[in-house]
């Protein structure tokens, strides 16, 4: 696996990848109503671009598969961390999160989807408070959780 920060070229995959694994591995903590207002599968993928051009973003990368990503602005904020779904529990997670910590300016926020919950309190970070985002009129439950580095 490799490592390298994100390019502006790799944008499209990683909504695909974003979609697709939201439709997946969080099937099984949020309803399908939940999944489509979460992931539309229509991407701004300008607004994306220039937002993870602007957060220190990175993917990995297996042969010439993104195999997941992440990224963290500079206050701190964890804003986006997916693993492709055909490659979870293989350390991907913990090998992006490890190198957006580095760069953290000692502490990082982020706001965890269930799903995600308990891989973060492994690694730390506590909850601060559970909360409920509505999109499209439609519910989700997150987290928002921090850690000291």
């Amino acid at each position: 696996m490799v490592i390298r920060e994100y390019q502006s070229c790799d944008c499209k995959e990683l909504a695909e990848l974003f979609y697709h694994t939201v439709h997946t591995v969080n099937a099984r903590d949020y309803t399908k109503e939940q999944l489509d207002v979460w992931a539309t599968g229509r991407v701004d993928t300008e607004r994306w671009n220039r937002s993870l051009q602007e957060h220190y973003s990175i993917v990995a990368v297996e042969g010439k598969i993104i195999t997941g990503f992440g990224d963290i602005d500079e206050t701190g904020y964890l804003d986006r961390l997916y693993v492709h779904a055909d490659f979870q529990s293989m350390g991907i997670a913990s090998a992006i999160c490890n190198k957006l910590e580095q760069s953290a300016p000692g502490r990082v926020i982020t706001h965890a989807s269930i799903t995600a919950r308990g891989f973060f309190e492994k690694r730390g970070y506590r909850v601060i408070r559970e909360q409920q985002v509505e999109w499209q009129g439609i519910l989700l439950t997150n987290f928002v959780m921090e850690k000291e580095l």
